[in-house]
């Protein structure tokens, strides 16, 4: 049963303010909850169906730091920020941020993503691909946004996610820069190239003049059909699955 406290305290982590606060973040679900018992995160809290814990007692014994509050699905629902709440709920210290900066490898550079499905779905293509960094800029929406672990699926475990001034790292690495844009040179008649770094714009107003006046080559998805953009994240696949091969 969850304290009067907790229950306060999980829900205001649906804000980034608190969620800075108290450096932790919310996941939810079945599947990214076993992702991440299954890592080496420091683990604040589980709060979960009775059946589930059955299940998976074995699971949450592996974080001796835990604290595990068995609940209803009534007690469940009042703390989620799903729809319907699913099994499990789980509050996550923050890893600290990556010290180093990529070098010689290739990483995604994201200009301004607002909406937290394409940057956690980004993060999760990032992840299936190898890549290990995301350099985010400033203004980026928050990475532990619950819409953005959701979407990742997990794969934060996996991606270290930089946020930093973009225009100073776009201008101080020696990668190769590739900004997409609708009006760049087809993708496929690139030269082949073993790492650099794929830059993604704004969802409506793309890539910042600064960065594209730095950029090594623009960069687009030659259009067979009538569509007058692609999503951010089917952007970002589709680019990477080209490049890295």
């Amino acid at each position: 049963m969850l304290s009067k406290t907790q229950n306060k305290y999980i829900r205001s982590l649906t804000q980034q303010k608190f969620r800075k606060e108290y450096n932790v973040f919310i996941a939810e679900g079945d599947k990214i909850a076993r992702e991440w018992l299954n890592s080496n995160a420091s683990i604040q809290i589980v709060v979960a169906l009775e059946g589930w814990l059955e299940e998976n007692r074995l699971l949450v014994l592996k974080h001796a730091e835990v604290t595990v509050c068995e609940v209803s699905e009534q007690e469940l629902e009042s703390i989620s920020g799903l729809q319907t709440a699913n099994q499990v709920l789980l509050v996550i210290n923050m890893p600290f941020p990556p010290a180093l900066l990529p070098k010689n490898e290739w990483c995604i550079a994201l200009d301004s993503i607002q909406d937290p499905g394409n940057m956690g779905t980004i993060i999760r293509i990032a992840d299936w691909f190898g890549i290990k960094h995301l350099i985010c800029s400033m203004n980026c929406v928050d990475v532990y946004n619950p819409k953005v672990i959701q979407a990742a699926m997990g794969s934060h475990l996996r991606v270290q996610v930089h946020s930093t001034d973009l225009v100073t790292f776009i201008a101080d690495t020696k990668m190769p820069l590739l900004a997409a844009t609708l009006d760049g040179e087809d993708i496929h008649k690139l030269p082949k190239m073993k790492y650099g770094v794929l830059i993604i714009g704004n969802e409506s107003k793309g890539i910042s003049d600064d960065i594209l006046q730095i950029a090594t080559y623009k960069v687009t998805i030659p259009r067979k059909g009538g569509a007058e953009s692609l999503n951010a994240a089917v952007s970002t696949g589709i680019l990477c699955a080209i490049l890295i091969s």
